[in-house]
């Protein structure tokens, strides 16, 4: 299984890059992300190779459609993995974040679990928290907007 740091760097450089496809092999595993366009999202394939055997399909992991645009100058803080959306670091803290607070690039704004590891999630922008548009240990898909920030300015 290939670690999901990984996959999300990858995803990352081909979306800076502008690549269309991106296609890695090695003795245990092959991954191939692949998007239609420049502009839209990725979709990634991965399966383990087999050796001196056909290759049995590759499972499809489709991201969902881009999410959709504000109708105002709000951002939205997307998910970058498919995961379970925690609001806070325990059941017993407060949230990371919530409505009118104000946030910057290095905010830390959630933690999203995948295969038993707590990523830390970063707004990446900054502004005022305008809606929380996920429940707390909900689960989240890859590019799913999570929060909209009004931006400062």
């Amino acid at each position: 299984m290939i670690d999901i740091r990984k996959l999300k760097e990858l995803v990352r450089l081909m979306v800076t890059s502008d690549l269309i496809e991106l296609d890695l092999r090695d003795d245990k595993e092959q991954v191939t992300i692949r998007r239609p366009s420049p502009h839209a999202v990725p979709q990634v394939v991965s399966a383990p190779v087999a050796a001196a055997a056909p290759a049995a399909p590759a499972a499809a992991v489709s991201a969902p459609p881009p999410a959709e645009a504000a109708s105002d100058d709000r951002l939205a803080i997307a998910s970058p993995m498919v995961g379970t959306f925690y609001s806070a670091s325990g059941p017993d803290k407060p949230p990371f974040i919530k409505v009118g607070d104000p946030v910057g690039p290095d905010t830390v704004v959630c933690l999203i679990e995948a295969m038993k590891v707590f990523n830390e999630i970063k707004a990446e922008c900054a502004g005022i928290v305008d809606e929380v548009l996920v429940g707390n240990g909900k689960p989240v898909e890859f590019g799913q907007p999570l929060f909209r920030v009004r931006p400062r300015g």
